[in-house]
Order: structure tokens, then sequence, then C-alpha cells
């Protein structure tokens, strides 16, 4: 397996149309020359996403914002950092939602692998890359999914092969997962030697996610997304498509979009408690929503490793919870109005009412609510954990 940047990963050998394994059939279809994420009617015209369902989900981002703000004594320049931003909808929904003397502050970038959409905010600035560093929030809805990764699957005799998948859908065997690919395995989704199991070989998100954090100065980086942990990991693994808003066979021919749920838990002992060289932090890998070569990058926006000192910083733990206890602690809790307030201000009620459904959307077990939220605080304390 590559270690995420070469051309097999990104997809630049997009002419290669026969067998080859998932994470270089994914990352042609979905970020190559007229790949699913290039194509004008962006992520929203196939399938939903929490910033979609309600502009509550921008409120709550909002407060976590104003919260590492705090936290970090309301610098002059606060960043907020939408990675994988499909046309700029969540970070439009933050500004907006901003007190005035926070908005007045922020630097609002949108990180995203298709151009700037017209009519977008001015005060967003639209990037292929993450920028050098960040001292605020960098914040990830459901960008890790889109991380292409490898397929592994049982054989007969007991023995984890890769996937390999032609355009068309079609699959066999190729050679048994060896390496790296394997050790994650091993920790992270043993397989038993039962034919037919599968299993996604979350590496390349790992590396992804670590990279990220890794450009935060200072604050908080949190992703957000399908997610399984060690203890339950789904048998058969999750890849699928979407097109059209409806789920579909995944065909990495460009038509659709092609996800798998997240090893949340493997992603953030990529980065907990180790120590991370300053000066060194690798750039994050060309995947995913930022999956475009250097060659398609404009000079402007060409980035390069951030300027530290020597030396070493020792990260907080890392924390995961559930998008219903997260947005309940920033003030999302689908609980109903008070019907007194049907009588004395109906127009009230009816606001209040329609707000609570798209909490309960947003907080709903078996959906949105089961969501993952991984938090990685840099040089701050969790702006979530409970008050002592």
């Amino acid at each position: 397996m590559t270690d995420g940047t070469t051309a097999e990963h990104s997809g630049r050998d997009s002419g290669n149309s026969g067998p080859r394994g998932w994470r270089a059939a994914a990352g042609a279809a979905l970020y190559g020359p007229g790949g699913f994420y290039r194509r004008p009617e962006g992520p929203a015209g196939h399938f939903r996403t929490s910033v979609h369902a309600s502009p509550l989900f921008a409120r709550a981002v909002a407060r976590l914002l104003c919260r590492v703000d705090a936290a970090l004594g309301r610098p002059p320049v606060l960043d907020f950092v939408d990675m994988g931003a499909g046309r700029g909808e969540l970070t439009g929904g933050v500004l907006a939602a901003l007190p005035a003397d926070v908005a007045a502050r922020v630097r609002a970038y949108a990180v995203e692998v298709a151009d700037r959409p017209a009519g977008l905010d001015e005060r967003i600035t639209w990037l292929s890359e993450l920028p050098d560093a960040v001292t605020g929030l960098l914040f990830a809805n459901e960008w890790l999914d889109n991380v292409p990764v490898d397929v592994a699957e049982v054989d007969s005799a007991g023995v984890p092969r890769l996937v390999l998948v032609a355009e068309d859908g079609s699959e066999r065997l190729g050679e048994p997962v060896t390496g790296a690919p394997a050790d994650w395995l091993a920790r992270w989704w043993p397989l038993p030697a039962e034919e037919g199991l599968r299993a996604e070989i979350g590496l390349p998100r790992d590396r992804a996610w670590a990279a990220a954090v890794g450009r935060v100065a200072r604050g908080l980086a949190v992703a957000v997304d399908y997610a399984h942990t060690v203890d339950a990991r789904p048998p058969f693994g999750t890849l699928t498509g979407f097109r059209e808003g409806r789920e579909t066979a995944p065909v990495p021919d460009g038509s659709c979009d092609i996800t798998a749920h997240v090893a949340l838990d493997a992603c953030a002992a990529a980065v907990g408690t180790a120590h991370t060289p300053s000066g060194t932090a690798p750039a994050p890998p060309r995947t995913a929503h930022t999956a475009v070569s250097t060659a398609h990058t404009p000079p402007h926006t060409a980035r390069k490793p951030p300027h530290t000192t020597q030396g070493a910083r020792e990260l907080p733990r890392a924390r995961l919870l559930t998008q219903r206890a997260a947005l309940r602690t920033l003030d999302i809790t689908g609980a109903r109005p008070p019907l007194a307030l049907a009588s004395t201000d109906p127009s009230a009620y009816v606001r209040a009412l329609a707000s609570a459904g798209e909490a309960a959307e947003l907080t709903a077990p078996g959906g949105l609510g089961d969501f993952g939220w991984l938090l990685q605080p840099v040089g701050i304390p969790d702006p979530l954990e409970p008050a002592p």
C-alpha cells in the first residue's frame, strides 16, 4: 500500500480502468478529472448531511467556535476551517450565526476539491488544501468517510486478500494483505478465518486525520462521521454508494458517491497522546475533498508545512461521543416547546415546534444522532467537557 501521497491514491492515474484496489479506484472516481466531487450539482444533489437537514447544525458549530474562542483568550484572528466543505453551506451558516464581535475576528476557510461556487460569501477563503496553521476550530463534517480505503475479504483458506474492482463495479480477490495494512487489520479490525468476511482498511484515514490535526497550532479539531468501534465492527464492511438521494451499489465510474463508515477509534489513536515533532507535521494526503495534485492547484493556494520551533508537543487524549450528546451540550435538544406558549404566542409556538422537529432529526437514535464526533483539543481544554 502507498503512503497516501502517490498517484495511485489520488487517482491521477485515472486512465487505468482495469481491476485495482478500491482505494485507487475510488480516488479516481471521486476526485479525478470529471470525478463525482467535481460535478456542478455538488454533494447536496445526491445526499443530505446534518448541514442540509437544519440550520440548527451550523448554529451549534458556531456555538462551539465561540467556546474555542473563549478558551483561546479571544485572539485577534480566529480561524474556522470547514474541511470537505461541499459548496460552502456550513461555512456560510456558521458565519451567519456568529455574534458580530466574534464574526469580525473570524478568518473562514472552506477546503474543497471543486471550484469556488458562484455567489459565495466573500468573507470565505476557498482552498484546495488546508491552511498552513490553524488557531481556532477545524471542523470536518463527513470528510473522513470519503477518504478512499482498500477493502479486504477473507478467502476460502481464511486469508484476508485485497479486493480488486473494475470500473463497472465487478470485483475479484487480489494478493494477501501484508505490511502496514495487515498490522492495521490485526489491531483495529481483526478478521476471523471465515470466507466472505470483509473489512475496510482505515490506515489512510488515520493518516489524513493525524495530518489535519498537525495543522492545528492551538484550538480544536473535530471529525463528524458515520462511525464504528473495534468492539462492533460490521462483519461485511460498509462500503456503499449514493446517487440522487438513494443508496446504491458502489461503482467507481464517477456516477455516484463512494463512502464507508469510519473507524474513528483508530483515527483517534493515530493522534492520541503521541508526540508530533514540530515543524514536520505532514501535509494532509491528497484524499477525499482535498484530492488534487499540485498541478491543479493555483500558485496562490499552494501550501507549505508550518514553520515552528523545534521540539515536540503532547496532545490531550481525544474524545469520542455521539452527535446526540455533542449537540445537547451545544443546546440542541429536540425538546418540545411548552404547550402554554401556543395560547400566549401561537406564531412563536409554531416556530419553536418546527425547530424542535429539526433538532429531533439531528439527534435521533438510529439516525443522525448516532454519528460519531471525534474531538481533539490542541493547547486548550475540551470545550465540550462538562464543567466539574
